[in-house]
């Protein structure tokens, strides 16, 4: 048997285990790596990039597969802009030609784009191709993908504490009726489900300011494969690991059995 049908082979099977079993509605992932697969490669920081491009298309279509309802990806964060300008511009290149490549593909699959974060300090043109296709699939019915943009969690919760605030100012909400609701609904995020998976590539443990508040009671998942090497089987494994785990939200095993 060759090596890509003998994958294919335990791809079918982690899948065939993942289907008997729940698969979470809310799944997550901070793409993390991409640098390091690069320097591996003895290539610059871009290539790493543009592999990394392609790993986001394979997975896209695979959890789409899996009948995951949302998807979000952490793709520029608030902190990214301390990056080398360069390194900057060819991500910001790269969003707007890869928003170009997948349009088709995301129409065939159903799939809903949507995007996080603060949109405006974006590059004119990456605004536009994003407002673009994201006009063109709001009608699709199948998966949320969501692209976190220009996002940090802590700038997310600040922006709704002000308008929040603001708005008790102004006596259009009383203080005794600020409640978690209240902020969930002033939040980026309002439009998505708490977060059921999160998934970090690379070997690095720790959430990186991302999703602060949807992932309060999400599964954490680490995993030591570069972000341009994680394959449809990594996710599976990853869905597979979800499937094992018992999610209690404050109660007892007995209680939940």
């Amino acid at each position: 048997m060759g090596l890509g049908k003998l994958i294919d082979k335990k791809i079918n099977s982690l899948s065939m285990k993942i289907n008997k079993q729940k698969v979470p509605k809310h799944v997550a992932i901070i793409m993390d790596g991409n640098g390091r697969w690069a320097k591996k490669q003895g290539k610059k920081r871009f290539v790493g990039h543009n592999r990394g491009a392609k790993t986001v298309s394979k997975i896209v279509e695979q959890a789409a597969k899996k009948k995951i309802e949302y998807l979000t990806l952490f793709a520029f964060s608030t902190e990214n802009w301390n990056r080398p300008t360069e390194e900057v511009n060819i991500l910001m290149k790269l969003l707007v030609s890869s928003l170009r490549k997948q349009f088709a593909r995301l129409t065939e699959n159903n799939i809903k784009l949507s995007s996080i974060g603060n949109i405006n300090l974006l590059p004119s043109i990456v605004k536009e191709e994003l407002s673009y296709v994201k006009n063109k699939t709001k009608n699709n019915t199948g998966m949320v993908l969501t692209l976190a943009l220009n996002y940090g969690g802590k700038e997310e919760i600040i922006d709704a504490v002000k308008t929040i605030s603001d708005k008790v100012k102004n006596s259009i909400i009383l203080p005794e009726k600020v409640d978690e609701s209240t902020i969930i609904a002033h939040l980026y995020t309002r439009n998505l489900p708490p977060v059921d998976l999160l998934i970090r590539t690379s070997g690095e443990e720790r959430i990186s300011n991302f999703l602060l508040w949807h992932v309060a009671y999400a599964e954490l998942y680490f995993t030591k494969t570069l972000w341009p090497d994680f394959t449809k089987e990594d996710l599976n494994k990853a869905l597979s690991e979800y499937c094992k785990r018992e999610r209690r939200f404050g109660k007892t095993s007995e209680q939940l059995n």
